[in-house]
């Protein structure tokens, strides 16, 4: 009686261990192809990527020109006074009949900067202090000087800086203008005793 079972647990041990080979073997064959596909395709995209053929950033890189008026763009820059750089970055028209112009302002020299000249003559703008106030546009096709745009207190509608640029320092502006007629193409903006600043406008 234990012989016969003997015998009956090592036919199912036997049968048991060659049912797993046959399903070892047919994973390995199929499924060995399957992965080698894959990792081709993958590859392949890859290369694709790399080479630009397919991406689509490439093709919003490529679309994507600079021009007049986007940020970053240098339209102008003067340089004067205690070595300020005024650089002027974007001149746009805009809804409500005025021109928007915006730019930075860096502090090359060795000393913190700063003066209440650049508040213009006017005495309406005096309050504003060192500021884009006395910033003015003039257009020689029209013959027309433009004066920055103010509040009913006076106050600009331009960038404030405080008391002073510290040496070294970048600061970002901006400044507000009555729109120039939309003939005008070219503008020179000026303030303080920098070097007007030559644009053009669309």
């Amino acid at each position: 009686m234990d012989l016969r079972d003997s015998k009956s647990r090592l036919i199912l041990i036997v049968a048991a261990l060659g049912a797993a080979l046959v399903i070892a073997v047919a994973s390995c064959g199929g499924g060995g192809g399957d992965e080698g596909n894959e990792d081709d395709g993958a590859s392949e995209t890859s290369q694709e990527t790399e080479d630009g053929g397919d991406s689509g950033d490439d093709e919003q890189t490529d679309d994507a020109e600079p021009g007049e008026g986007e940020a970053g763009a240098v339209l102008a820059e003067v340089t004067g006074e205690q070595d300020i750089t005024l650089t002027i970055t974007s001149a746009e028209r805009q809804t409500g009949g005025f021109l928007t112009i915006e730019g930075t302002i860096h502090n090359g020299g060795g000393e913190n900067w700063g003066t209440a000249a650049w508040a213009g003559d006017e005495r309406e703008l005096a309050g504003n202090d060192f500021s884009m106030a006395g910033a003015t546009l003039t257009a020689r096709e029209e013959g027309k000087r433009y004066l920055i745009l103010r509040d009913t207190e006076g106050r600009c509608l331009c960038t404030g800086f405080g008391l002073q640029i510290e040496a070294g320092d970048t600061m970002s502006w901006f400044a507000q203008f009555p729109e120039p007629d939309p003939g005008t193409t070219e503008v020179d903006f000026q303030i303080g005793q920098m070097p007007p600043a030559t644009i053009e406008i669309r």
